[in-house]
């Protein structure tokens, strides 16, 4: 049996300002479900229990068995809460974070994205470590 992949989350304003306004009234409140496009229509889908945008603050909240797949850049994610911070650029994952891309992962309790330097800080929970795993390719020899 071939294991699920999931890949870290790489967002964007455009990203956001569309998914502040395209969450659909008709789902089934137990898995809520959101899909937004780039300016190059490209989708970017948020499933979660609960979903709650600000549109005064910018921030985007997704609470409960969250998951986050990004299929045109091979991008998921998966955590218990997931917040965007429009204004600051900054993703933030926390509760059982686990990140993938292109078999590469990284599990933390928690992970901030910063969106303009593109990399991700991990921190772990109280007398616990954060976990990566890379695939390294083998050369023919």
């Amino acid at each position: 049996m071939k294991p699920k992949k999931y890949y870290p989350l790489l967002i964007s304003t455009a990203i956001i300002s569309t998914l502040i306004t395209t969450i659909s009234p008709n789902l089934d409140q137990n898995n809520l479900e959101v899909q937004a496009q780039t300016s190059n229509r490209q989708a970017l889908t948020v499933r979660s229990d609960v979903q709650e945008a600000n549109s005064e603050t910018g921030v985007i909240t997704a609470r409960g068995n969250v998951y986050i797949d990004y299929p045109s850049r091979n991008i998921q994610a998966t955590a218990a809460q997931a917040q965007f911070f429009s204004q600051e650029r900054r993703l933030v994952l926390n509760g059982n974070v686990q990140v993938i891309q292109d078999g590469n992962s990284m599990r933390a309790e928690t992970m901030t994205y910063l969106i303009d330097e593109g990399r991700f800080i991990a921190t772990p929970q109280n007398q616990r470590q954060v976990e990566s795993v890379y695939l390294i390719e083998e050369n023919n020899l």
